[in-house]
């Protein structure tokens, strides 16, 4: 979450507020639930024709999932983002970015525990001035440092810096997303840029015209001849209803063609942008008419037939709410939150099952502070989603 006048934190809140009683709240969440399905019936996937349907299919508000566990609350270490790894031995590792103490965080992804800290201050390899959005593809974890303003790339297990780049072209990154495919890695990087501060020290929004490079995309290998990494160029719409004003998280689907993009401008909107890999505007928007609070985390679900849904983030100060959407037809299915889970910034979905989640495993930012896991298997029961074959 970014902090600028740009970007107030949001005063609203879904529908289970934090402050009830737990047992009000799983009452309260629970008879939401059995309304929907029986509304329902045995819809998988309930239709949402335009906005006005998502907003009616939300008003019974989000289905209550427990978190499996929460990690240590280490408020001195902001946390931002997270992402997962699985060790040939079959551990799962959840690393996290620390933005005021520039580290990452290591978690046991079956646990929750914590397991040490990797890296520290500075601007060397191993180092980094406030990491912000993480990913990890195959063996590699992914680190933006707003302030280094670069993308630096790790090794694992060992956790060792093979390179850095991006710090040429790069102004205010956030976020990224990787498209790994056969040792090759595009990355796209976002940029919220500003055009200096008012005479109260605020951020200033660039005019639309000078919003062209909200978006980086970089080529990365680690070949034998060493890493390589290479600037495509940058893209972003310049239409008022395309152009990205303040970003950070996003996540592609290269089955479809689609990168989607959080606005975090709340004084514009709370949605998520649909653009083509390719860095064009589609025209599509989710999320207008659904969510309450500011848009934040993406996630993709795929199965192996082609269908899936995207998990977004309403990053509530009380409560954090997870909205899916149809993979294909983009679609609100429905939304979910947890019992303590709240103002949510980075997730990620650890799509691999294993014997503490057979399902697989949605870890989610709490707080600021740490990060809670939502099973799979209980988010797509609690709304009766459609089998997804792996």
């Amino acid at each position: 979450m970014q902090r600028s006048s740009s970007t107030p934190a949001s005063t609203n809140s879904p529908t289970v507020r934090a402050g009830s009683s737990l047992s009000a709240r799983f009452g309260l969440a629970a008879s939401l639930l059995a309304l929907a399905l029986a509304g329902c019936g045995s819809q998988a996937t309930p239709a949402a024709a335009d906005e006005s349907a998502d907003a009616d299919a939300a008003e019974l508000g989000p289905a209550l999932v427990r978190e499996a566990f929460a990690s240590p609350m280490t408020p001195e270490d902001n946390i931002d983002s997270v992402a997962s790894w699985t060790s040939p031995d079959g551990q799962v590792l959840v690393l996290a970015t620390a933005k005021a103490t520039d580290r990452l965080v290591v978690y046991d992804g079956f646990t929750g525990e914590f397991v040490r800290h990797v890296g520290g201050p500075g601007t060397g390899a191993g180092e980094f001035d406030r990491p912000n959005g993480i990913a990890i593809a195959d063996d590699l974890a992914f680190v933006v440092e707003r302030d280094n303003r670069r993308v630096q790339v790790l090794q694992l297990p060992e956790m060792e810096s093979v390179a850095t780049f991006g710090d040429d072209v790069l102004e205010l990154p956030y976020g990224l997303w990787v498209n790994a495919h056969g040792g090759h890695y595009e990355l796209y990087v976002t940029d919220a840029y500003m055009a200096g501060e008012d005479e109260a020290g605020e951020d200033i929004l660039p005019p639309l015209e000078e919003l062209d490079r909200r978006v980086h995309r970089f080529s990365f290998t680690a070949g034998d001849g060493g890493p390589a990494a290479t600037h495509l160029g940058a893209f972003g719409d310049t239409t008022p209803e395309g152009a990205l004003r303040v970003v950070e998280s996003l996540w592609g689907d290269p089955d479809n063609n689609r990168l989607l993009i959080a606005e975090e401008d709340e004084t514009y909107a709370n949605e998520f942008k649909v653009y083509d890999l390719e860095g064009s505007f589609t025209g599509q928007v989710l999320g207008a008419g659904v969510l309450e609070a500011q848009a934040e985390g993406i996630m993709l679900k795929s199965c192996r037939n082609g269908d899936g849904w995207w998990i977004t983030t309403a990053q509530g100060k009380d409560l954090t709410t997870f909205h899916l959407f149809d993979r294909n037809s983009l679609e609100h299915v429905g939304a979910v939150t947890g019992l303590q889970v709240a103002n949510t910034d980075g997730i990620w979905l650890h799509d691999e099952p294993n014997p503490r989640f057979p399902g697989g495993v949605l870890y989610a930012v709490h707080d600021d502070q740490g990060m809670v896991a939502l099973g799979w298997r209980e988010i797509s029961n609690a709304l009766g989603l459609r089998d997804c074959p792996r």
